[in-house]
């Protein structure tokens, strides 16, 4: 039976048998003898976007107590939720979305706390509120996701990509209410010229 760790554009955690390109944690949530979340949805402000396979090492998953491992469609999923690449097992991807986020944000000097706590503020799975959209959605940066009603889209070569824990599919529909979904300052990354790896069925 699939465990209840797979996430959402929103940063909800949910059960299905999908699991995704990536996984990545936000500490200690859940009780490894039932292998169930806790209350909780995060232990500690840093959100991490981790790779499936990292020097040979094996995990079962939610079989101890260390970090929770939760999977993510793609990269762009886990950006929206308010994610950040890890600076152990993705350095230099890392250090690139970094560098964009300096450029983009207009900061120098920054430290991976520096992100966890602009993130923490941004990211609607810590309590706070949908962003207003900065430009159309077909001009945000590719990899951004908004929300439109209950649905989340993906903008990929100025397209809006109906978001589903399966993949993407393409939407008759314009969006008349859509949100910013991935944090403003993850964002102003992007259009600094940061991509996130998004699933394949996001491509044409």
């Amino acid at each position: 039976m699939p465990l209840q760790n797979r996430v959402t554009p929103t940063g909800e955690i949910i059960v299905t048998p999908h699991r995704g390109l990536f996984v990545g944690n936000r500490g200690i949530i859940h009780d490894p003898a039932t292998k169930t979340l806790l209350r909780k949805r995060w232990s500690s402000p840093a959100w991490l976007i981790c790779v499936l396979q990292f020097r040979g090492r094996r995990r079962k998953v939610m079989g101890g107590r260390s970090w929770t491992e939760l999977f993510f469609l793609d990269e762009a999923t886990a950006f929206a939720a308010g994610h950040r690449p890890c600076f152990f097992c993705r350095r230099e991807e890392a250090n690139r979305f970094r560098a964009a986020w300096e450029h983009g944000n207009g900061v120098t000097d920054l430290h991976a706390p520096d992100m966890d706590a602009v993130l923490h503020r941004e990211r609607l799975a810590s309590g706070k509120k949908l962003h207003p959209l900065p430009m159309k959605p077909e001009r945000l940066p590719d990899g951004t996701m908004v929300q439109d009603g209950g649905d989340s889209f993906l903008i990929a070569r100025s397209t809006a990509l109906k978001w589903s824990p399966a993949g993407y599919s393409k939407v008759e529909r314009a969006l008349h209410d859509a949100k910013l979904l991935t944090p403003p300052s993850t964002v102003r990354a992007f259009a600094a010229g940061f991509r996130p790896v998004l699933h394949p069925s996001a491509n044409p």
